[in-house]
């Protein structure tokens, strides 16, 4: 772990999630920031020891948020409870669960902002749909489409030249210590998120439409999972039908794997800021000083 960054357990309803945390020096958060990361990985995606710029711990903290990066449902202390891990609609009631808990002991006057990743992304959507999670502030999501560009049989698979590609892109795109730093972060897919990836597209088109705060979509320049042309980019923006504002931004020399390249720090800099925004519009900001 980066120097700040400490595990913590959440109880989530009886439901022991483990996970990083990060706090700023004074104690005092502008807003939680909880990020959620895709499958095949644990919430040490979210503290690459590669370079120190990678870290969103790191840099939350230091900007003035707290940071929770929580192992999903089937991943860490929970994978021996939810070996197969939990459906998608599960694993939003857990999250929520979990959210609040830790904000009412860690920042209980401060909002959330939800950042996912991948299969974090589906999850952090899910969560926030008919406004399940109490002063939230609005989602972040990477690494997330409607329509796979893919055959789906490879969701789940091992290693291999292909799903390399597909997780990484270009491998110049992050340090060169990434591949080695990163084996305590991986982590087996459940079967049950097998399933989901494959039917999100039906799920999505239910899911969107509820979700009633500020989204911020960022797809990476390499990103091979997920088709994002201009035409399916304006299908999303339209599910997201009841947010007050959809953002859309496109990070280039990034791969599926954005919070853990040479761009984590860029695209970590510009979901704070989106935090930064959504605090703004829920006029949670204080005015200054002249």
């Amino acid at each position: 772990m980066s120097p700040g960054v400490r595990p913590v357990s959440v109880d989530a309803d009886g439901i022991a999630l483990s996970g990083l945390m990060s706090e700023p020096a004074d104690g005092s958060a502008r807003a939680v920031i909880v990020a959620l990361h895709g499958g095949g990985v644990n919430a040490g995606y979210f503290d690459g020891q590669a370079h120190p710029d990678v870290s969103l711990l790191v840099l939350g903290a230091r900007l003035g948020f707290t940071v929770l990066a929580l192992d999903r449902p089937g991943y860490g202390a929970s994978a021996d409870r939810f070996p197969r891990g939990q459906r998608l609609t599960a694993q939003a009631a857990t999250v929520r669960a979990a959210v609040a808990a830790f904000a009412a002991r860690h920042a209980p006057d401060a909002g959330t902002l939800l950042l996912g990743h991948s299969f974090g992304a589906k999850v952090a959507l899910a969560a926030a749909a008919d406004n399940g999670v109490r002063e939230l502030l609005g989602v972040d999501v990477s690494g997330c489409g409607r329509r796979l560009a893919v055959n789906p049989a490879l969701i789940g698979g091992g290693a291999g030249v292909g799903l390399r590609r597909l997780h990484w892109g270009p491998l110049g795109l992050y340090p060169l210590e990434t591949f080695q730093a990163s084996q305590p972060v991986v982590a087996p897919v459940p079967a049950l998120e097998v399933g989901t990836v494959a039917c999100w597209t039906r799920l999505s088109a239910v899911i969107l439409p509820r979700v009633r705060v500020p989204v911020r979509l960022t797809f990476a320049e390499h990103e091979a999972w997920w088709r994002h042309d201009d035409d399916e980019i304006a299908d999303l923006t339209a599910r997201l039908s009841q947010a007050p504002r959809v953002a859309v931004d496109r990070l280039p020399h990034a791969g599926h794997n954005i919070s853990l390249g040479w761009t984590a720090r860029a695209y970590h800099l510009k979901a704070l800021a989106f935090a930064e925004e959504c605090l703004a519009q829920a006029g949670r900001t204080a005015p200054r000083e002249p």
